[in-house]
């Protein structure tokens, strides 16, 4: 039997805010992008929370295949460390944008704004 590997977070709840989508994520304690970053002290990288944003807001937010064209204003605050429970909030911009927002009880966790196109 082989071991599932874990890299999605746990999604609670999705629900509908003005001009986008809300998501309330948990991040799994044994998420495997915790292994060796860092030991003793686990974080979840920047290039992750990324992914994560791109592609649910590909599924929640514009319901479609998307190719980002550039990120604006992008912002890593506060950690994400195991085991948190996560807001993540999209919100169509002008035009073929939209923006990004992680947040929990310690504040705002990571930001940014995408261009993409259909």
């Amino acid at each position: 039997m082989t071991d599932l590997v874990k890299t999605e977070p746990e999604i609670m709840a999705v629900t509908a805010i003005e001009h986008g989508v809300r998501l309330i994520l948990k991040v799994p304690e044994d998420l495997d992008y915790f292994q060796g970053h860092f030991p003793g002290a686990p974080i979840l990288a920047g290039v992750v929370q990324l992914d994560w944003a791109m592609r649910l807001a590909s599924e929640y937010l514009l319901k479609a295949p998307f190719h980002h064209i550039q990120l604006q204003v992008l912002k890593f605050q506060v950690v994400i460390t195991p085991g948190m429970t996560l807001t993540l909030d999209f919100q169509h911009g002008q035009g073929n944008k939209f923006s990004f927002i992680y947040r929990s009880n310690k504040g705002v966790h990571a930001s940014g704004r995408v261009v993409y196109e259909r």
